[in-house]
């Protein structure tokens, strides 16, 4: 089943004793070129090698009391499924080493934990993790007024220059029109009054269906940008999108994005989830119909114990898939639109720095509050195991500061010294960066292995290089011409000696050279 990609009161007590790990047969072997990067340790200054727990004095600034019998249980549930990092990072001594925590600048508020459709591989209610049954349907303005206090706190703490902020869900669109940016605002008043110089952003991740003119405009009132989830843009793409009787979403979902289209500076683009068995050039060009101003193309959510349909040693189905959608937009002549995927890995091959924690090795600086109130990590590891996003952690028991010190979050932030020993050493790693963190999963060793999709990184990356490379070549030759158009701005900067088709080891920009028109980067949206 194809998944989709893209994150109070006290958690659950458990119905039962925690179950075990799945045992190893029931997950496929990593291929023979990378088992000697299973669980590796870390280097010596984080002290993995010997698997301490968390020290006690750091543990105060842990999850919550140990007391606690869902926190108990939930600390077991992640020391069983995922040793790595939970059991195996020593979040002190990588302080002490020098891993200093980066703060959070994208927070994502669910604040609806409903859909009203009923999509078959979506991560939230097909998936792992069924959290979701727990929650309240909608965020309360008592909660929504504490998010907006520690998120002021955590601004001014830092003096963070911007925050951005996505509504989620659950679908968030089911909240009345005239109380769609209650949330919003609620953290531009903290924040102007804790942090004022901090400037904040909005967007709403949404599955389309419920964008009428009303919603729309209320929305742009407020300066909340909209992105949408779809699956391409013919009916037969999106037949997995359904709603609760069967019935398919997809002509509401065309409905709310022509509105959409009309309200160039609301819309953020659109986010879709690659599927092997659509035409990719076919599901770009009709994409192309919704005049998105970007694209974002996300690997299925998978890893090691469940990995993605297609998947076998020796075959690189989705880098093919990429690639056949790559070549149809950087031959086009004329950009249509933003490929969010491909234009990060240009960056990161130029140098440039990246918002995006799909790749390359940014530091981690998503948070997710729950509908009740409780802090977690990125959502998309609940694609892992159940439970796997949670902390432990509220909003009225818990800072973000604290939050950086988990040590689910804390990994993360460790760059290429949380990757696989496979990965450390990859020539890639600078851009591929060990690949999305949920994809390296293995139950019972946890999220210390090389993606489930790195032999289809490794060809994409490389394509995209020669291009560069080519492109660079070309405007040396012709200094009156540039490289296709990858972005809306025109930044100029130096090419980058790119890795070729078979060898050479990814550099920075070099010192001296033509210039290639840069990519625009921007903050990642969250998977609907």
């Amino acid at each position: 089943m194809r998944r989709a990609a893209t994150s109070g009161t006290p958690l659950p007590a458990p119905d039962g004793p925690v179950p075990a790990a799945p045992p190893a047969p029931t997950a496929p072997p990593v291929p023979a070129a990378h088992a000697e990067a299973a669980a590796p340790p870390v280097p010596a200054a984080h002290a993995e090698a010997a698997a301490p727990p968390v020290p006690a004095a750091h543990a105060e600034a842990g999850p919550a009391p140990y007391g606690d019998a869902a926190v108990a249980a939930l600390r077991l549930r992640h020391a069983r499924y995922a040793p790595w990092p939970h059991t195996r990072l020593d979040v002190a001594a990588a302080r002490a080493a020098g891993h200093r925590p980066h703060p959070i600048r994208q927070f994502v508020l669910k604040t609806r934990s409903r859909c009203n459709l009923a999509c078959t591989y979506c991560y939230v209610y097909e998936m792992a993790d069924q959290g979701w049954r727990d929650q309240p349907t909608a965020m309360t303005p008592a909660t929504t007024a504490r998010a907006a206090q520690r998120i002021a706190e955590h601004a001014a703490a830092h003096d963070l220059p911007r925050i951005d902020l996505v509504l989620h869900g659950g679908e968030p669109l089911l909240t009345a029109p005239a109380r769609l940016a209650a949330p919003v605002d609620a953290v531009r008043a903290a924040v102007a009054e804790a942090a004022p110089r901090t400037r904040v952003t909005a967007t709403v991740q949404t599955n389309g269906t419920l964008l009428t003119r009303g919603r729309i405009a209320a929305l742009a009132a407020a300066g909340i940008r909209v992105g949408v989830s779809l699956d391409g843009g013919l009916p037969a793409h999106n037949t997995r999108r359904v709603d609760h009787a069967g019935r398919p979403g997809f002509a509401s979902a065309a409905r709310g994005l022509r509105l959409l289209a009309r309200h160039p500076q609301s819309y953020a683009g659109v986010l879709c989830v690659v599927d092997l068995d659509h035409d990719p050039v076919e599901t770009y060009e009709s994409l192309l119909a919704f005049a998105p101003p970007s694209i974002g193309l996300l690997l299925p959510l998978a890893n090691w114990s469940d990995p993605p349909p297609g998947h076998h040693p020796g075959r690189t189905p989705y880098a093919d898939w990429l690639l056949a959608v790559f070549e149809r937009w950087w031959h086009d002549g004329v950009r249509r639109t933003r490929i969010r995927l491909f234009e990060e890995i240009i960056a990161l091959l130029l140098g440039l720095p990246t918002t995006t924690e799909t790749l390359g090795l940014t530091p981690a600086a998503t948070a997710v509050i729950e509908t009740d109130g409780s802090i977690e990590q990125a959502d998309s590891l609940k694609s892992a195991y159940e439970g796997a996003a949670a902390t432990g952690m509220t909003l009225d028991t818990h800072s973000f500061d604290q939050l950086l010190d988990h040590p689910g979050f804390a990994a993360r932030q460790l760059g290429r010294d949380a990757l696989a020993a496979r990965c450390r050493a990859c020539e890639l790693v600078d851009v591929c960066g060990g690949g999305h963190y949920p994809h390296r999963y293995r139950a019972g060793e946890g999220f210390r292995r090389p993606s489930v999709y790195c032999a289809d990184l490794q060809p994409l990356i490389r394509h995209i290089a020669a291009a560069v490379q080519r492109a660079a070549q070309t405007a040396a030759q012709a200094p009156a011409t540039h490289a296709p158009a990858t972005g809306t701005r025109s930044a100029q900067a130096p090419a980058a000696q790119a890795p070729a088709a078979q060898g050479a080891a990814v550099q920075g920009p070099a010192a001296q050279g033509p210039a290639v028109q840069a990519p625009a980067v921007q903050p990642p949206a969250v998977a609907s």
